[in-house]
């Protein structure tokens, strides 16, 4: 399977006249995955953990949108999905924990809802232990085998993220210069930079003032390492939404 990164958008993105048919599009290419194993950039928790194996109600980690708490996602739990990612991630010292009762946050199943809309592919959500992107790089490349597998591996964030500095209108300069930036490093395979992006980037700092929405591509790029990928990837989705940038990727 392909591994993807992509900007998830927020519930109204159910509402957009152009993306919710851009992520449609995107699933419609892809082969259909056996399960779904999301990362997303709205839960943290530290040792890793695993959340529910079963269907359980959805996170609806949001304000504002009271109209979008009705929204169902009920995908199968993935519980073979589970044991595998603790195969592969449990080591001497290193613990997987289980939050079985943690059902799926807005950064994964408002994407799923627009790729999957079925819901009938088992889907098992991980937390982020961390956002060193260098530690979330070799978490994917011990979670690359379920790639042969038939798992499609989704981290979910957006890529650019600063709703405090959002202006009404426009395209703020930091989220278009971080933007291009971070597309033309990735066409460059410069991994370096993107590892240290805070500092190597143009307004690195107002893209991303807080890094958890650009975190879960350094999981996807570790799946992506482990097969030979990282400067074969290609941008599906870009441009920008309510002045943030969307652009998605997909390696493999």
């Amino acid at each position: 399977m392909p591994a993807l990164y992509l900007s998830h958008g927020a519930p109204p993105l159910a509402d957009d006249a152009l993306w919710p048919g851009q992520l449609a599009a995107w699933s419609a290419d892809l082969p259909r995955p056996k399960a779904i194993l999301m990362v997303s950039a709205h839960w943290e928790e530290a040792p890793l953990a695993l959340g529910a194996t079963e269907t359980v109600p959805l996170v609806y980690d949001f304000w504002g949108f009271p109209e979008y708490y009705q929204v169902a996602y009920t995908a199968p739990g993935a519980p073979e999905l589970a044991e595998s990612v603790r195969r592969l991630l449990t080591a001497p010292g290193v613990t997987v924990q289980e939050a079985p009762e943690r059902g799926l946050d807005h950064g994964a199943y408002v994407p799923l809802v627009e790729m999957y809309p079925a819901a009938d592919i088992p889907v098992l959500q991980i937390s982020m232990p961390t956002l060193d992107p260098r530690k979330l790089m070799d978490i994917g490349r011990r979670l690359a085998p379920l790639r042969d597998e038939g798992v499609l591996i989704v981290g979910s964030g957006f890529f650019t993220h600063n709703l405090a500095a959002l202006r009404r209108g426009g395209i703020p300069s930091w989220s278009a210069e971080f933007d291009d930036w971070g597309h033309r490093a990735l066409d460059a395979g410069d991994i370096d930079a993107l590892l240290d992006f805070r500092h190597k980037s143009p307004a690195g700092a107002l893209a991303h003032p807080r890094t958890e929405h650009f975190a879960p591509l350094f999981v996807t790029m570790g799946t992506a390492d482990t097969f030979g990928e990282l400067d074969t990837h290609r941008s599906v989705i870009d441009g920008f939404w309510m002045g943030l940038a969307k652009r998605s990727v997909q390696f493999g």
